[in-house]
């Protein structure tokens, strides 16, 4: 009768402990999809930049033309734009992302990371849709 409460503190122990295993694994998981949204398409951060110079270079040319197509050119800088907001978004989240959980308790790193795949989700997205953009406007 008296190891009933030992018995009864070691077993909530191990429930809790393996409770706290699982969430750090479910982080782990969530965390290494963070990345690999960013890893998506970090190798195309030298595109947005060729994409951003060949829109601002064929908007120059096109306005030394006799008869510039004015609303072509500004669609040509506005994609200029776009591509660099872009690349600087990439930046700006890996800036502020923090790959290590500190003293953060699981749960804490479990929303912190839900975050961040929203944050990265939309960098990931604009990147997408600036380089189809750029697609279509300059037809490469």
């Amino acid at each position: 009768m008296k190891f009933i409460p030992f018995y009864l503190v070691f077993g909530l122990f191990v429930f809790l402990q393996s409770c706290g295993n699982k969430q750090v694994e479910e982080n782990k998981l969530l965390r290494e999809k963070v990345i690999s949204i960013h890893d998506e398409v970090m190798p195309k951060m030298g595109q947005l930049k060729s994409f951003e110079k060949a829109a601002l270079q064929k908007a120059s040319e096109m306005n030394g033309l006799d008869d510039p197509d004015l609303e072509k050119i500004d669609s040509l800088k506005n994609l200029a734009v776009q591509l660099n907001k872009a690349y600087e978004g990439m930046f700006i989240w890996m800036r502020q992302y923090k790959n290590e959980d500190g003293d953060q308790t699981p749960e804490e790193v479990k929303v912190y990371l839900e975050e961040q795949m929203i944050l990265v989700t939309q960098v990931n997205e604009e990147i997408k849709e600036a380089l189809a953009n750029a697609n279509r406007l300059l037809g490469s």
